[in-house]
């Protein structure tokens, strides 16, 4: 997949000020996404135009989360609320619909074409909404960042396609590290073992069987003889590592885990990895991109891949 390139929009060209006429800062855009994933991307492309607010932060899954009366009165105040869609954050859907008839509200995924996306396993007409995973997919939803900014501030449109440009160049960087890095897991290593099926778009466009404990949502408990399948993936297909997930509960891994073991089989857990959030706010593992060099990274290394030990822009913490 390869990210769109669209040229830069004219920027207005604007006489000095008179002195007697003050020229005041205009007022930042107020911003509300309710994942740390876009809240990221509007900062990167809004940049010192917006005040931007994640309601979900490192660890929060948001299959299962519900606003707070904190979260409803930062939207209520909000100039523009931003969420992702495709059925991700399920719990407060009727509360963002309701908003909507009264302020502008986004779901930042909605015009990404359709033979792009997955269908959702267990309901009709809904799809896969973990689309961040790759950065050529997450790109869409940047494009539809960008443009939602620019309608919402058009005097600003030459700024923001220009942050936007500098982010997309970023994403291709990243999707061409993912491409290159991956590859170099022997063939019959690729096999991605985690707590949930978070990682569907990763394993289809970069090569890899992807087997989660949980369904695409956390919601529903991993039952006995889903545990006992996977261990017996595990022990006929060899597979050296699975990983714990950064916003789920390690039991589950722990128990295959524990079952391969019982069978004479030696699994590690190969690291955690960012699935439906992202690391520490102020570390390079708090921003999109540094949560998918990590989750390349650390997926590499483990499955027998090569790696740069600090990722791509040799910026992840040591000791990963």
């Amino acid at each position: 997949m390869r990210l769109s390139r669209r040229g830069f929009l004219a920027a207005g060209l604007f006489g000095a000020a008179s002195l007697a006429t003050p020229v005041f800062a205009q007022t930042k855009l107020s911003v509300v996404a309710t994942t740390g994933m876009i809240a990221d991307t509007v900062q990167r492309i809004g940049g010192d135009h917006v005040d931007v607010q994640g309601l979900m932060g490192p660890g929060v899954d948001p299959h299962s989360y519900r606003q707070t009366r904190t979260d409803i009165l930062a939207m209520t105040r909000a100039d523009l609320i931003l969420w992702h869609g495709l059925y991700l954050e399920a719990q407060m859907e009727e509360v963002l619909q309701k908003l909507g008839a009264r302020k502008p509200v986004f779901a930042v995924t909605d015009q990404i074409p359709q033979d792009l996306l997955r269908q959702h396993p267990d309901y009709d007409s809904k799809f896969d909404p973990h689309v961040w995973m790759v950065p050529a997919l997450w790109s869409h939803v940047a494009t539809r960042i960008r443009d939602i900014l620019i309608e919402q501030r058009p005097e600003l449109s030459a700024e923001f396609q220009q942050n936007a440009n500098l982010f997309l160049s970023d994403l291709q960087k990243m999707q061409g590290f993912a491409e290159t890095t991956l590859a170099t897991i022997p063939q019959e290593a690729r096999v991605l073992v985690t707590a949930h099926d978070a990682f569907s778009y990763f394993g289809r466009d970069f090569g890899f069987d992807v087997m989660g404990i949980q369904g695409i949502s956390t919601d529903s408990e991993a039952g006995l003889n889903r545990i006992g399948e996977l261990v017996d993936i595990l022990v006929e297909r060899k597979v050296s590592a699975v990983f714990v997930e950064s916003s789920v509960s390690d039991r589950s891994i722990r128990a295959l885990k524990e079952g391969a073991a019982a069978r004479g089989h030696e699994v590690l857990i190969g690291g955690e990895l960012f699935s439906d959030a992202m690391g520490t706010p102020g570390t390079y593992e708090g921003t999109y991109l540094g949560m998918i060099d990590h989750n390349i990274t650390v997926i590499a290394s483990a499955l027998g891949g090569s790696a740069p030990a600090r990722g791509l822009n040799g910026k992840l913490s040591a000791g990963f």
